[in-house]
């Protein structure tokens, strides 16, 4: 599967500490592999987010990304969960 990236999310990530930047890459890495998808919670969004979907960092953060084909994902945000707002 590839993984894409929107500048927004680079600058998002970029803003965290050096640990939360690190928890981040290891889930995407776990992202890579869908028996991974339950543990970390993968699941479509609803409203204006409709057509993308979540998965958790931490009970904190999230990243929302959308499928662009079926082996290619963008990774468009991360976030709180008030990044849904």
């Amino acid at each position: 599967m590839e993984i894409l990236y929107k500048g927004i999310f680079v600058r998002q990530l970029n803003k965290l500490t050096k640990d939360l930047q690190d928890e981040v890459l290891e889930k995407i890495e776990m992202f890579r592999n869908r028996k991974n998808h339950e543990p970390l919670k993968v699941h479509k969004l609803h409203g204006p987010f409709k057509d993308c979907y979540s998965f958790s960092v931490n009970y904190e953060y999230r990243i929302i990304f959308s499928y662009e084909s079926r082996k290619e994902i963008v990774l468009l945000a991360i976030g709180k969960h008030d990044l849904y707002k």
